[in-house]
């Protein structure tokens, strides 16, 4: 009775839209439904791995009385029609979310933050190509920042104005953005224990599922994200990032520079596994240049300096990273807020 309580209790605080906060609510007064719920793995019964099972469902035409309420983003309807299909559906719902982990992707400002910064890494390192490594965002969808749109508060805008991904990002500070392109992109690599390979419909639909369904506007973001990935699918190296990441590197063409990325991905390393990443890159500088672009937060990335800020600050630090010739320049060029949406730039460039 304490774990049904303590489960029902999850579920009712849980609400990141109107929609699901209804059907969560629903969920956590039925004793059926949380009966249900226990019979997934323990890792598979979190509200947002369930909704998302039962959205994949929905999405795949399984579930089309849950389909249509969350079309009509009818809260009552859809809190009942997600409680019958799971009663009705236990184990397609179990077997789903004991296998797929709840997915973040885009749909934020990251890109708005990344373009810049690959752009400076490329000028610093002298080139005129890259290679796009991106560490641990299955999906790659940081590796299309070439080909979007960005639009920040000072009117400064960068990229492509054509294209289907416009970002925006508010400027903090006075100092302007670098106006420079990134340079042609060769490959896109990810690099990731578990990667998404976004050309799979059943692994695009799990991405699609993983949005609550009333957010129409991070739909349609996520498909045009979506679209400028399929268009030129990355290679896809799954494994322990430290393990990896030479073999990855040596998959970028040597007349190109290899640009590694990093979004908020290595606060869940070890210091001694964030310190061999580190000692990875290097390493593969013998011969060449490689560059590392990250945002991460204040402290988070070895050897990126932090202007002095605390830890846990709220903030982010962008940091851009060469190695070469057995040297190593690693400058923080600016802080980021709210996953991007914020910048200030702050590097003589």
């Amino acid at each position: 009775m304490a774990q049904a309580r303590t489960l029902a209790d999850v579920y009712r605080r849980f609400g990141p839209s109107p929609l699901y906060q209804r059907v969560a609510g629903a969920l956590s007064e039925s004793g059926e439904a949380l009966r249900a719920i226990e019979t997934a793995p323990a890792r598979g019964r979190h509200p947002a791995v369930i909704l998302a099972a039962l959205h994949d469902l929905a999405l795949a035409g399984r579930a089309p009385a849950l389909a249509a309420a969350y079309a009509a983003a009818d809260g009552d309807a859809a809190a009942a029609a997600a409680i019958d299909t799971l009663l009705g559906m236990t184990g397609a719902v179990v077997a789903i979310a004991g296998r797929r982990p709840p997915r973040a992707f885009g749909c934020d400002g990251r890109g708005a933050v990344l373009y810049p910064a690959i752009a400076e890494a490329a000028r610093r390192a002298g080139a005129d190509s890259v290679g796009l490594v991106d560490v641990g965002c299955p999906a790659g969808l940081n590796l299309g920042v070439d080909r979007v749109g960005v639009t920040y508060s000072n009117g400064q805008t960068l990229g492509d104005p054509s294209s289907a991904v416009q970002l925006t990002a508010s400027v903090v500070g006075d100092r302007r953005i670098p106006e420079r392109a990134i340079p042609r992109v060769v490959t896109r690599i990810v690099v990731d224990h578990d990667p998404v390979d976004v050309t799979d419909p059943e692994q695009a639909r799990w991405l699609r599922a993983c949005l609550e369904p009333d957010r129409p506007e991070r739909a349609a973001r996520l498909e045009a994200e979506l679209a400028l990935a399929t268009a030129a699918p990355p290679l896809l190296v799954s494994g322990d990032a430290v393990e990896v990441l030479p073999g990855a590197l040596a998959r970028v063409p040597a007349d190109a520079l290899p640009v590694v990325i990093t979004t908020w991905a290595l606060s869940p390393f070890s210091l001694e596994s964030r310190l061999r990443f580190l000692q990875r890159l290097d390493e593969a500088a013998t011969g060449r240049a490689v560059t590392w672009v990250s945002v991460e937060g204040v402290g988070v990335a070895p050897a990126v300096p932090t202007f002095g800020d605390r830890r846990a600050s709220g903030h982010s630090i962008v940091g851009v990273t060469l190695f070469g010739h057995s040297e190593l320049h690693a400058e923080g060029v600016g802080r980021c807020w709210s996953r991007g949406r914020f910048l200030s730039w702050l590097a003589d460039s």
